[in-house]
């Protein structure tokens, strides 16, 4: 996953094919009735991070790409759009120097020669963390992590709210992912059915041949918010968080030389934090929840 996203190329598809927009309309409605989904800290409330001077900075140069939603994408008016767009602005707020902040948008391909080749100064696209891209660049701090979830279909009746009430059912996960390699790590009792696609796991809950499916709750999540899924099925347990599988989060990656700059953006990381701004962007984007 050298150069992969935090998200596989067919979550990406499922993303970019229009489900998402749909899932997000529906989830607003789904919010309205419920709490407000909670976001993690990722920052203890009492960890106070210095405040590099950043009064000799030019300019703060992002780069993103288009066709990750909700993270990045171009919307209807042709505006870059999403949650690290947004997260972008705020960090530039956050450490007053909005003025000199610019956000532009390059293929995803291009992102990290871009950033060695100075064509920008930090990278928010959601570039999977490796320790071949830790030898070349610097990396935030995470910002948001993307757990793994059940979800279940309603017309199975469990006897209890935990993992431990699939024992004895079918639950499905697409075959050599990190979902399947995770589900046995950390479920080796429940009766693991595989499949090939993501496509044919959802089917198949949706049909009631699996009773519960184990995989990426960003997918997940607008999928059992949007028409796609019939409200047939609703997120179960969890969430359930894994470095060794799941890897380490959404990061900045910044060049090897700026690692005042990488330590102003934590700053502004915990900042946002702590005073609940992350949170609302967390919200604006994912309003049925991840977790």
């Amino acid at each position: 996953m050298i150069e992969s996203r935090q998200a596989s190329p067919t979550l990406r598809a499922f993303l970019a094919a229009g489900l998402f927009l749909a899932a997000l309309l529906s989830s607003f409605a789904a919010f309205a009735q419920q709490a407000a989904p909670s976001l993690p800290l990722l920052f203890d409330a009492r960890e106070r991070l210095a405040r590099p001077d950043l009064s000799s900075l030019v300019r703060l140069r992002f780069l993103t790409s288009v066709d990750f939603p909700p993270f990045n994408f171009t919307d209807q008016n042709g505006k870059l759009s999403g949650f690290n767009v947004d997260l972008a602005r705020e960090i530039c707020s956050e450490l007053e120097i909005s003025d000199k902040c610019q956000i532009q948008a390059i293929p995803f391909a291009d992102l990290k020669d871009a950033l060695a080749a100075s064509q920008g100064d930090a990278v928010i696209a959601g570039l999977a963390v490796t320790p071949e891209l830790r030898r070349q660049f610097l990396f935030s701090r995470p910002y948001l992590m993307l757990p793994a979830r059940f979800v279940r279909n309603l017309a199975a009746p469990l006897d209890g709210k935990t993992a431990a009430a699939l024992s004895n059912h079918p639950v499905g996960v697409v075959k050599g992912t990190v979902h399947e390699a995770m589900l046995a790590a950390f479920f080796p009792a429940l009766k693991a059915q595989a499949f090939d696609t993501k496509d044919a796991l959802l089917a198949a809950l949706k049909e009631r041949k699996v009773d519960a499916a184990f995989a990426d709750a960003l997918q997940l999540s607008f999928w059992v918010s949007s028409p796609a899924s019939d409200k047939c099925c609703a997120l179960f347990d969890g969430p359930y968080l894994s470095e060794q599988f799941l890897g380490e989060g959404m990061t900045i990656m910044l060049r090897q030389k700026d690692s005042v700059l990488t330590s102003a953006i934590d700053h502004a990381l915990a900042a946002l934090s702590r005073n609940g701004r992350l949170q609302e962007i967390y919200l604006r984007y994912f309003p049925y929840g991840l977790y």
